[in-house]
């Protein structure tokens, strides 16, 4: 099984998004569940515990339960699950050669666990992750390039 990193993991279900969240918050930016409760604004750790045990989290904390994580598993997982792909709002920006790399590097890893499902050799689960990922890579870069056929007005400009 290759590694995955934080950005590309599919969860399957909201109780698994939200334990992701938790241990990104926790590994990435040392914050523990009492630390993402005081960005959420509660009164105390034991809310976000029966949320996780019972996998329910109130719609109206999930925006504040994500940014105290700092990371969107709970949004990705409700799309997913209403079988729509989520993308990043395009920007319009130049894509360097590492982006094309990933997407590229992207697309083999999506390919060889295809390959190696229908084989036998691998879980839906894994491969549906990846096809999600490079799906949603490829998305956000025909966004980019209709932006970049569209450019916005730049208010950032220097006048003299």
């Amino acid at each position: 099984m290759t590694r995955m990193g934080w950005k590309n993991r599919q969860p399957t279900s909201l109780r698994q998004a939200m334990e992701w969240c938790l241990d990104y918050a926790r590994s990435k930016h040392n914050c523990s569940v009492d630390n993402v409760a005081d960005l959420m604004g509660l009164s105390n750790k034991w809310a976000i515990y029966k949320w996780l045990e019972n996998g329910r989290l109130p719609a109206v904390l999930i925006r504040p339960f994500e940014a105290a994580c700092r990371i969107d598993y709970v949004t990705r997982y409700i799309g997913h699950s209403a079988h729509k792909l989520l993308i990043d709002i395009p920007t319009g920006k130049k894509s360097t050669s590492q982006d094309i790399n990933t997407l590229q590097a992207s697309f083999t890893d999506a390919i060889s666990l295809l390959l190696k499902f229908y084989d036998g050799k691998t879980d839906a689960d894994e491969t549906l992750a990846a096809l999600i990922t490079t799906m949603e890579q490829l998305a956000l870069h025909k966004g980019e390039v209709e932006r970049h056929r569209q450019p916005e007005l730049d208010f950032q400009e220097v006048t003299n």
